[in-house]
């Protein structure tokens, strides 16, 4: 059987990602063949083709994606033909930018009924991501305030709505006015439009937070953000990378933390909060039940076709997108 997917055969821009035939193998036995209605689009995927993140070559492209169960292999328990389902994860081959694909069961969520397709592939990776950043990395509390970085981005717009109804105040960075009226909507307090150049936002944080500083600060965009989110937390805070849109964060000396408050630092990475299936679906189950409260809604602001994902790595990088964005065989 062959379908069309991505290819990628060395490290580098958009370019490098290769629309092609390739052959897809029958399951084997706890594996099930998937056949993509709606794939979610990621910065990570885009650290992977550039090298960022390191990864096996040849790969396919994106972790992230759902769709309907077309076969099971022999003996294979938990999914069924027909069932939909979603996964973030689950090998080393990344081919969720693929028409369908063989994928183990383990990895598979089953999706709820009130979740449509587009919804689910753009918020199962992200709004997982949320949940293990607010209620396990830093456990977010009623009072507590935080500092989401890309707040009008699809990570941070369901973090900004999930952490206003736990109770928290939210402060966010942007990069545009329009992003910051976006984050704002999406229950970001405080959205603080962020320059590449000069100053950007730690007197702000201090300010709002009367000197103090925030209790938890987010950071997934690394190398020009990192220095003031060190500014930005009060004492024995929490500063957590997550990410590093622009590149990775310096090189932070522990013994002169201690100056500016004894904050906990961590680098937190998705695969280290979902070691097995339990705790991958506990996650899932919360990430669901928030959404279906209307705590979490998933704006889905882009859909591009499938094969045109290469220009869809070129909006995402150029910071052109807002909230999620799916691809679409």
């Amino acid at each position: 059987m062959q379908a069309k997917a991505f290819r990628i055969y060395k490290t580098g821009g958009p370019n490098v990602m290769k629309w092609e035939s390739v052959d897809v193998p029958e399951p084997g036995s706890g594996e099930a063949l998937i056949r993509h209605t709606a794939i979610g689009l990621n910065l990570a995927d885009t650290y992977r083709r550039t090298g960022l993140y390191p990864m096996k070559l040849p790969n396919g492209m994106g972790n992230e994606a759902v769709g309907v169960v077309e076969a099971v292999g022999p003996g294979t328990r938990g999914v069924k033909v027909g069932d939909r389902v979603g996964y973030i994860g689950g090998t080393p081959f990344f081919d969720a930018y693929s028409e369908m694909r063989v994928a183990p069961v383990d990895a598979l969520i089953p999706l709820p009924d009130f979740i449509d397709d587009r919804t689910a592939a753009a918020g199962l990776l992200k709004g997982i991501t949320a949940q293990y950043l607010l209620r396990a990395s830093y456990r977010v509390r009623k009072g507590d305030t935080i500092l989401v970085h890309a707040a009008a981005g699809g990570v941070g717009a369901i973090m900004c709505q999930w952490a206003n109804a736990l109770g928290a105040t939210v402060i966010g960075t942007v990069s545009t006015e329009d992003k910051a009226k976006f984050a704002k909507k999406n229950g970001c307090h405080h959205p603080i439009v962020v320059k590449r150049k000069g100053p950007k936002f730690a007197k702000k944080v201090r300010k709002l937070t009367d000197g103090e500083g925030c209790h938890a600060i987010y950071d997934s965009v690394g190398k020009e953000t990192w220095e003031e989110s060190l500014s930005s937390v009060r004492h024995r805070g929490t500063v957590i990378s997550f990410g590093s849109a622009s590149g990775k964060p310096p090189k932070t000396d522990i013994a002169a933390t201690g100056a500016i408050g004894s904050p906990y630092i961590a680098r937190c990475a998705l695969v280290n909060y979902t070691t097995s299936r339990r705790e991958l679906m506990s996650r899932a189950r919360d990430l669901f039940q928030a959404m279906e409260s209307g705590a979490v809604k998933v704006p889905v602001n882009q859909k591009y076709k499938l094969k045109d994902a290469s220009k869809a790595h070129k909006d995402i990088e150029a910071r052109k997108t807002t909230g999620s964005t799916v691809l679409l065989p």
